[in-house]
């Protein structure tokens, strides 16, 4: 068995790019007026502003900031950025948002100005990604994305949480290094044919 590649060709890297550009422009012109609706609803859902942002850690480690629309309301006793199911912070109209995804959707504007690709690993808050050592870096070669092979994996992660004594614990001794071997092959393994099939798989499974 050869060497496994060490991030991605110049040639992949234009072609993905090139992808994300092209796409996520035409997905804000057809889901625009979904995004305002959402940010509109959610405004008055959580009386706070109807986007979410948050710093997390980007390509060569650095960080950036990630748009969502709102979903929890802010609780002063809860300061954890691990969320379960029973998280009493995510409101009733949020909990529809991140079921049907329509939370993720202004991420298209973070993947139009490059701070993420469709498909790579999911940003991490400080304190994780930028905390690798190693070959595991590898992973900060690429775009955090929207969807990846982990993500698939694990797209019950909150209930899978929500099941554990100490969820925080459990997504730093479990989910995290799991997810860190999972993106480690992604990258070293990249194929623009399975990011086509990653992205069917997340909209479609």
């Amino acid at each position: 068995m050869g060497k496994p590649k060490q991030g991605l060709s110049p040639f992949n890297r234009f072609l993905k790019r090139g992808f994300d550009f092209v796409v996520s422009s035409i997905g804000l012109i057809l889901t625009g007026w979904i995004i305002i609706l959402a940010y509109i609803a959610a405004l008055i859902d959580t009386r706070e502003s109807g986007v979410f942002t948050q710093t997390r850690i980007g390509k060569h480690g650095k960080p950036f900031t990630v748009i969502k629309i709102r979903t929890m309301r802010y609780i002063p006793s809860i300061d954890t950025t691990v969320t379960t199911t029973h998280d009493p912070r995510i409101t009733p109209l949020g909990r529809l948002f991140r079921k049907t995804k329509i939370d993720e959707l202004p991420q298209l504007i973070n993947v139009f100005f490059g701070h993420m690709s469709f498909v790579g690993p999911r940003p991490d808050v400080p304190g994780f990604a930028d905390m690798l050592t190693g070959d595991d870096r590898v992973i900060l070669s690429v775009r955090p994305g929207i969807t990846s092979p982990a993500t698939l994996k694990y797209k019950n992660e909150e209930e899978i949480l929500a099941a554990q004594g100490d969820p925080e614990k459990y997504n730093r001794e479990v989910l995290f290094p799991d997810k860190v071997k999972l993106n480690r092959e992604y990258v070293e393994n990249y194929s623009f044919i399975n990011d086509i099939k990653y992205i069917f798989q997340t909209i479609f499974g």
